[in-house]
């Protein structure tokens, strides 16, 4: 079979959840509360079993193919990192198929030019997604603190270094170019969430929300993981209940 995978749990509304870099489990698994009173739909990105594995390479435009589809329920959307750009894509080409759409810390780097954060944070990206483990250790490493790897001090644990392989080969965030313009003008509901980590991301977030109309939250205590901040579930459950249709 060639589809990906979706997991659902719970009862109620749909959110169509979309991970990033990180597997569903490790994103998502801070927001099993809200299962009470919503169906949280984990979809599982092309490399991340049980789905298939990519055609050729982690790809945002292949990962909008794989999301509109999944959109014909309108359900609302939550999406993280590099995940954020293909439900993105999805939800300019198909607005009336969102109900709200939650983005967190999207790479989104075109939105800041010329801020040297930014810039340095799309450098490391393109160093690790075009040279994977033979990157520069010093910026291998730099990237996976601010993506929110677990590092110590030793040796890259064997499951991150998984994780830069898999990678490894994916088309650049810079690339991304998703119709924010027919996202704004369809009305959809937006919150643009970020953890307070990094003054790159926080831009990023800054400048997303402000393009989009839509709401900023900073939810500061889990790094790159926002899902997993204190306060988080939440936001998301008001926010929700506040676009219920």
């Amino acid at each position: 079979m060639d589809e990906i995978v979706v997991v659902r749990e719970g009862s109620g509304p749909e959110v169509l959840l979309v991970h990033g870099g990180a597997g569903p489990r490790t994103t998502w698994g801070a927001l099993a509360p809200l299962t009470d009173r919503w169906t949280l739909a984990s979809v599982h990105r092309r490399g991340y079993p049980p789905s298939p594995p990519p055609r050729e390479r982690q790809d945002f435009e292949q990962d909008a193919r794989d999301v509109a589809p999944l959109l014909v329920n309108r359900p609302h959307v939550v999406a993280h990192s590099y995940g954020a750009l293909g439900a993105l894509i999805a939800s300019a080409a198909v607005p009336g198929g969102v109900r709200s759409l939650t983005l967190i810390e999207p790479p989104l780097h075109h939105l800041v030019p010329d801020d040297p954060e930014v810039a340095r944070l799309e450098r490391l990206g393109d160093a690790v997604l075009t040279r994977g483990m033979a990157a520069d250790p010093a910026e291998l490493r730099a990237f996976l603190r601010l993506v929110g790897a677990p590092l110590g001090e030793g040796p890259i644990p064997e499951a991150v270094a998984a994780g830069v392989r898999r990678a490894h080969g994916s088309r650049p965030t810079g690339q991304a170019r998703p119709r924010l313009d027919a996202v704004r003008a369809a009305g959809v509901p937006v919150l643009v969430a970020s953890g307070g980590h990094a003054a790159a991301f926080e831009r990023i977030c800054d400048a997303l929300a402000t393009v989009l109309g839509g709401e900023r939250g900073v939810y500061p205590g889990a790094g790159h993981f926002v899902a997993a901040a204190p306060g988080f579930t939440d936001r998301l459950d008001a926010f929700w209940s506040r676009n219920p249709t």
